[in-house]
């Protein structure tokens, strides 16, 4: 039996970092997100009779913490369905891998929807939102299309994505590319680093809990200027906390700094535009779709060697082919 499931990844307007429990990836403080309608991962799960699980990234066996990231999640869904067998894992990124593109939020929900329905578990979305959250926290919220909200919880049950209802304006998400390279610190080594050592990351959950809820509103309203104002304080808190950690960590370069600038540039010539970034050196601007060109633009003013892509709401995880096609 061989499952296939798309996801796409999602883009924090209201940012996760930091963990309350490691082993679970319950998170400090709730977040929001858009997924988008770019840079999908296709991922196929088959039943083997072999002795254990394969698992293939673009072709190349995978071994160590990233192979164990997926047997955590195939490890819940084997108890959660009751069978026991193992299954080879094939996946396929159409984004660079570990670069802040959220690459991880994408293959986690395919996995996880895939392998629910290989291995035969009746999972709707808020449970497959909880699955993939053990493998990736953000990946909770790509189960979800358009605006989804994570609610931090305090427990495995009470820790999951959901739907939001956006009625404003259509969206738009352009993502400057400024490098692709596998970052040097990876996002568990930063987040862990931030919570243990940063002076700043109480302040950093209590801020995050009063936004979060303040854009919740704004989604709600279909207020997009206060969504998007929030989104760039999101991020902008976010990078402080990391650079409060001991060593440091910056993920943003100058090139990313440069793009920030540009961001508020275009707000004082009437585009509405705003700015955020995750643990990379890769920017995303939040804009309305009928000025995403202006965006386009104006960004390829200021870094031209850098990759500017168009991106959309996008819809949630998906059976492509199996039982749940």
């Amino acid at each position: 039996m061989t499952s296939t499931a798309t996801a796409h990844p999602n883009i924090a307007l209201a940012k996760y970092w930091g963990k309350r429990n490691d082993a679970l990836i319950i998170p400090a403080t709730g977040s929001l997100s858009l997924t988008l309608d770019v840079f999908p991962t296709t991922t196929s799960v088959t039943l083997s009779d072999e002795g254990a699980d394969a698992v293939r990234l673009d072709g190349v066996l995978l071994t160590g913490d990233e192979s164990n990231r997926v047997r955590t999640v195939l490890d819940r869904i084997r108890e959660l369905s009751g069978r026991t067998g193992h299954a080879r894992v094939e996946s396929a990124n159409t984004v660079p891998t570990a670069a802040g593109l959220a690459s991880s939020a994408a293959a986690f929900a395919a996995l996880a929807t895939a392998a629910a329905d290989a291995f035969g578990l009746d999972a709707d979305d808020r449970m497959l939102s909880r699955i993939a959250r053990r493998g990736s926290g953000s990946a909770c919220r790509s189960v979800f299309p358009g605006v989804a909200r994570w609610n931090a919880g305090i427990d495995d049950e009470s820790s999951y994505a959901e739907p939001l209802s956006w009625n404003g304006p259509p969206l738009a998400m352009v993502v400057g590319i400024v490098s692709s390279q596998r970052k040097a610190v990876s996002s568990r080594t930063a987040m862990r680093r931030t919570v243990e050592t940063s002076p700043y990351f109480p302040a950093w959950v209590t801020s995050s809990a009063a936004l979060l809820d303040q854009m919740s509103d704004a989604v709600a309203a279909g207020d997009f200027a206060t969504v998007g104002e929030l989104t760039e304080q999101s991020a902008l808190r976010m990078h402080a906390s990391m650079f409060g950690a001991v060593p440091p960590v910056r993920y943003l370069s100058a090139a990313s700094l440069a793009l920030f600038d540009a961001v508020v540039t275009l707000r004082s010539a009437g585009i509405d535009a705003y700015a955020t970034a995750d643990a990379g050196p890769n920017v995303k601007v939040l804009c309305r779709s009928d000025q995403a060109s202006h965006v386009v633009d104006a960004l390829t003013a200021t870094i031209p060697d850098a990759e500017y892509v168009v991106a959309h709401a996008g819809p949630g995880s998906h059976i492509v082919t199996g039982k749940g096609a």
